[in-house]
């Protein structure tokens, strides 16, 4: 497998990271506009491999990309404290699109990192022409890992036990689908002493994560550095797991010509297939929600 990962700071770095130490990548090529720092980190990245599977790391232009099976853009500026993701959306628009109109020509998946994740799916798809399907962003997966996480603590199980997804927004307008969210085949909300305070505090938490870690080290890049690298992982080995990625979506939950996340289908050609989850009346007005912000936002683009 030949992967590329532009924009190596903080998240491109842990991607890069997280691809080596997975066994992902037979080759990995990394691409930033401060050459030497690109440079730095393929000579501190290859005295590590002694310790991961055996990989050629290189700095290289876009343009020596087009033949990788995945390109992840993790370009652009991070986000601060006090702002929202959609509050990057006009300063790292510029960049993601500048990027995927090099890219039209790409073999392979392009997987898109940068915040806000939603948004700049859609207009890396569009301005790249590829199909919808082969341009995915992460999405709400690492919002699902954090809530898995939540709920395994609360229960003191395993959060790969927990089956429950984040849909929506990347964002403060995500969707928990508390309805469909089982534990071994048992409903959540049938799990002993498992109350409706649960879910709220949980909610919160997992919507404000990314705030908190922001607050205390002004990004975040490990967790969606892993998730990142399973994702690439399942997908370029045509696993064909079911995951809860971004991209355009077409009807599912009756969305057309927007970008957010549902649970799909993953494999070596992108997310081939987009499931419509279970949701009760709550859970289906605040997806409706959710993808009308996100639909305001590309507007405000224009």
């Amino acid at each position: 497998m030949k992967i590329g990962v532009i924009g190596m700071g903080r998240v491109g770095t842990s991607v890069a990271v997280s691809v080596l130490q997975q066994g992902v990548a037979r080759e990995l090529l990394v691409h930033d506009l401060h050459v030497e720092a690109a440079e730095g980190e393929v000579l501190d990245l290859a005295h590590g491999a002694a310790f991961y599977p055996a990989a050629q790391i290189r700095v290289a232009a876009v343009e020596d990309m087009l033949d990788c099976d995945a390109v992840v853009i993790a370009a652009g500026r991070n986000g601060r404290a006090d702002e929202t993701r959609l509050d990057l959306l006009r300063d790292n628009a510029r960049v993601i699109g500048d990027l995927a109109r090099q890219l039209t020509r790409l073999r392979g998946l392009l997987v898109i990192v940068s915040n806000p994740v939603d948004l700049l799916t859609q207009i890396a798809a569009e301005q790249s022409g590829l199909a919808p399907a082969r341009v995915l962003g992460t999405g709400t997966l690492l919002d699902t890992a954090r809530l898995r996480h939540a709920i395994g603590r609360e229960l003191a199980i395993d959060p790969r036990s927990v089956h429950a997804h984040v849909l929506g927004e990347h964002g403060d307008s995500g969707v928990i689908a508390w309805s469909s969210a089982q534990v071994g085949g048992i409903a959540l909300r049938r799990w002993p002493g498992w109350t409706p305070a649960r879910e709220t505090a949980i909610a919160t938490e997992v919507r404000r994560a990314a705030y908190e870690i922001i607050r205390r080290k002004g990004a975040t890049n490990h967790a969606i550095g892993l998730a990142t690298a399973t994702a690439l992982r399942w997908a370029l080995r045509d696993e064909r797991r079911v995951i809860t990625v971004s991209r355009i979506q077409d009807g599912a939950a009756g969305i057309t010509g927007l970008a957010l996340s549902l649970p799909a289908i993953v494999g070596r050609t992108g997310a081939v297939e987009v499931l419509t989850p279970d949701l009760d009346d709550v859970e289906r007005a605040a997806l409706a929600r959710s993808a009308e912000a996100l639909r305001a936002a590309r507007g405000s683009l224009a």
